[in-house]
């Protein structure tokens, strides 16, 4: 048959059906490229069209591996098993093609048969024979609101589920234990309606103690995809060995380094800075060039998309991109040769950026350099010192000291250029917060050695401050080609959180007047006015609690935060799908070579947004839960003691308190605070004696003792030292309750041994 003339780009389904169909021979993946003229990445991008094609329905596969049309049961779908007497048999969950549905004989190959009638399955179709079998992957939960929980048994000797959230306080009555034995950590299916609720156990997760089991509880919470199919990987190891190409502008003679935690897992960013006869800065941002890699309507872009970002837990990372890439051919690692895309930036004197520009590049980091080593050797350089002589860099592919020459000709020009972009920061004034990162310190077997605030260095600042630079470079080069931009939104606050303000800075007898220009200057003179005090945390944390969520969308609102009218995420497209799309961006309005943003991608910027950011939320919930159950876990040994501790939160009901330096919320109840009522202050957040006057107020410091500490749920629970403020933790008595008036002459909440009337 004569070969039609090969289409532009990649086909459309419809033309690779009708080519399959009129194929007078086998058409598998080669013959479907060569029929249409593809090669190079292209035919990465077949090989993702055609298992979609397969996923579908619309085509299968036959020995040797070419391709025919199929009869509508995809590849890989959900089937509900309708009998089970001679062996399992099943049609699709949800048939929509014409006439009855498929049955499939379902093969579970290496298990026994466990199925049920009814039972929801995931499997792998394929023809054989004259018809269709199903290869079981994984049985489905037949709820969709699993619940994670630690398996109890009490006195009696019965069977209950403790769930590890810690806003979940009922425990189910289990009724299938399945494998779990007690101390178990596992999911289970609720049944029943209230207050009948029972649940049986879905599957068993293991020691909810072990080491890595509170990253393993959030992943499972939160439903975190954590592992890659075997075909994402495999198509990762395709692409990792794709040539670099000659087109690339060289920036190999740089003394690049890369600036990062002592135990980060993956290097995205490498910096460079060089004065200049103006007085100003040539510096270069250089950033992994993940879009070479990661191609539009591949397997690893659906993946990344459907993740959104990378998780950080203490023990172990749930990465974007498999660790092919992740943390090897996308990793700016020492001595090896890199694909980047190259920020070129001109700083002048006053640290403005007087012009960008973008180019894709190969970069080779002199040196992979921990924060703390990099401000040992600046500091000790400051000093005359020809190197470092304290302890050895902690950052594995560095051997020794920090070299004197690296220091002189990578680090000091850095810090000169950042005196610049700083001096610019502080014209700008964005916010400033000092919200202190916990760090959770663990040994080579996972176990806890320390929990503590992560120290903020000038080198900290520093690599922020070029990062900063470089957002902003890649934002205003895609608006000057009026190029689609996904923003990094940070929206002013609005009114309601305003007025919720000046009321609460009212009882610190502090103003704020509304109608003047909120700008993030405004409230660092709240904090400067506030200095070092007590009251110092809790105002900061209101000023927090005042600013909008930042979000990611296409449409330029500004970065309230940083003082900036145009900014983008371009510096981490290893870890955030964000990034990775400012990168397609940069490569299609720059021309600089494959992988840019297709238009329907662009087309979809709002919808994308809201999914990413969506994701982002997820993932800061499941790290901070993460970091409160290790939190819980150091203190399980300090159970009984006495700790100083901060009034985190008050609630009509009781007031929350963390323990200082660590973190972690435990409660306190109104009705454990002593003898008598206890009436709420919302605008003041403070908790007021009716007899005494005895005041809990946000902010307040105090010795609590811990009397648990959940590492499961990550939960704490203090009580008030026995004779603390005139009363036992158990001192309560009846009283008629009475009537109690709020701010401004309105009635309040009644309280009544801490309950709600």
């Amino acid at each position: 048959m004569p070969r039609k003339p090969a289409p532009k780009g990649l086909p459309t389904p419809k033309q690779i059906l009708d080519f399959i169909q009129q194929s007078g021979q086998p058409a598998g993946k080669r013959e479907i490229a060569r029929a249409f003229g593809l090669n190079g990445h292209d035919k990465i991008m077949l090989k993702a069209l055609l298992k979609d094609m397969a996923d579908e329905g619309l085509i299968d596969s036959a020995p040797g591996r070419a391709f025919h049309k199929a009869g509508g049961v995809p590849r890989v779908t959900v089937l509900r098993v309708v009998a089970v007497e001679e062996g399992a048999v099943a049609v699709p969950d949800n048939w929509q093609g014409e006439g009855p549905p498929p049955r499939l004989r379902v093969i579970e190959k290496g298990r026994r048969s466990a199925l049920a009638l009814n039972d929801r399955i995931l499997a792998r179709t394929e023809e054989r024979g004259q018809g269709q079998v199903a290869h079981l992957m994984k049985k489905l939960q037949r709820s969709a609101d699993l619940i994670l929980g630690v398996v109890h048994e009490d006195e009696d000797g019965r069977k209950w589920l403790k769930p590890v959230d810690k806003r979940e306080r009922r425990q189910l009555p289990l009724s299938d234990l399945g494998e779990a034995q007690t101390g178990d950590l596992v999911l289970a299916e609720p049944s029943g309606r209230p207050p009948r609720v029972s649940a049986k156990v879905d599957a068993v997760l293991g020691d909810p103690f072990a080491p890595r089991s509170f990253s393993l509880i959030a992943i499972h919470k939160h439903g975190l995809p954590h592992e890659f199919a075997r075909e994402t990987v495999e198509e990762a190891r395709e692409v990792s060995r794709t040539p670099l190409g000659s087109d690339r502008e060289d920036l190999r003679h740089l003394p690049i380094v890369a600036i990062d935690p002592a135990d980060a897992r993956d290097h995205d960013d490498a910096i460079w800075a060089s004065s200049r006869e103006d007085g100003g800065w040539d510096a270069i941002v250089a950033i992994a060039d993940v879009s070479f890699y990661v191609r539009p309507g591949s397997d690893l872009d659906r993946e990344a998309r459907r993740r959104g970002n990378s998780v950080y837990f203490p023990d172990r990372v749930v990465p974007m991109l498999p660790h092919e890439l992740s943390s090897d051919i996308c990793s700016l690692k020492q001595g090896q040769d890199r694909a980047a895309l190259a920020c070129h930036l001109h700083v002048g004197p006053d640290g403005a950026l007087k012009s960008h520009r973008f180019t894709r590049a190969v970069i080779r980091v002199a040196a992979n350099i921990a924060y703390e080593d990099a401000q040992r050797a600046i500091d000790a350089s400051r000093e005359e010192r020809t190197e470092v002589s304290s302890s050895p860099c902690s950052m594995p592919e560095i051997e020794g000291p920090v070299p004197a020459e690296l220091v002189d000709r990578a680090l000091k020009p850095l810090w000169d250029c950042w005196a610049a972009l700083f001096a610019a920061r502080q014209k700008r004034e964005p916010l400033e917060l000092d919200l202190p990162e916990r760090q959770v310190v663990l040994d080579e077997k996972g176990r806890i050695m320390s929990v503590a605030p992560r120290e903020r260095l000038d080198a900290h600042k520093l690599v922020e401050d070029y990062m900063i630079a470089a957002n902003v470079a890649a934002a205003k080069a895609l608006e000057a080609k009026k190029a689609p931009v996904m923003y990094r939104v940070h929206e002013t606050p609005g009114r309601e959180k305003l007025v919720a303000l000046r009321d609460y800075l009212a009882t610190f007898d502090m103003e704020f007047a509304l109608g003047q220009v909120v700008r993030p200057a405004t409230f660092n003179r709240i904090l400067e006015r506030v200095g070092d005090g007590d009251a110092k945390p809790e105002i900061t944390e209101q000023v927090l609690r005042t600013q909008t969520q930042a979000r990611y969308s296409p449409d330029p609102l500004g970065h309230f935060g940083l003082a900036l009218p145009s900014y983008a995420h371009f510096t981490s497209p290893i870890r955030r799908y964000a990034d990775l799309l400012v990168h397609r961006a940069l490569v299609s309005h720059y021309k600089l070579g494959e992988g840019g943003l297709p238009p329907e991608d662009a087309a979809r910027f709002t919808e994308i947004g809201e999914h990413i950011s969506m994701l982002e939320r997820r993932a800061m919930e499941a790290e901070r839960e993460t970091i409160d159950r290790y939190v819980a876990a150091y203190l399980a040994d300090h159970v009984g003691q006495l700790l100083d501790c901060r009034i985190s939160g008050v609630q009509p009901f009781g007031f929350f308190a963390t323990v200082d330096g660590l973190g972690g919320d435990g409660l306190i109840p109104a009705g454990e605070l002593g003898r008598e009522y206890f009436r709420y202050d919302e605008a003041a957040r403070q908790l007021i004696g009716d007899e005494t006057g005895e005041t809990f107020r946000v902010g307040q410091r105090l010795q609590l003792r811990l009397v648990e500490a959940n590492p499961v749920s990550g939960a704490l629970r203090f009580e008030l030292p026995e004779g603390s403020y005139g009363r036992g933790p158990t001192e309560r008595r009846d009283r008629v309750r009475k009537p109690v008036m709020g701010r401004r002459g309105r009635p309040g909440n009644i309280r009544h041994q801490g309950r709600k009337r």
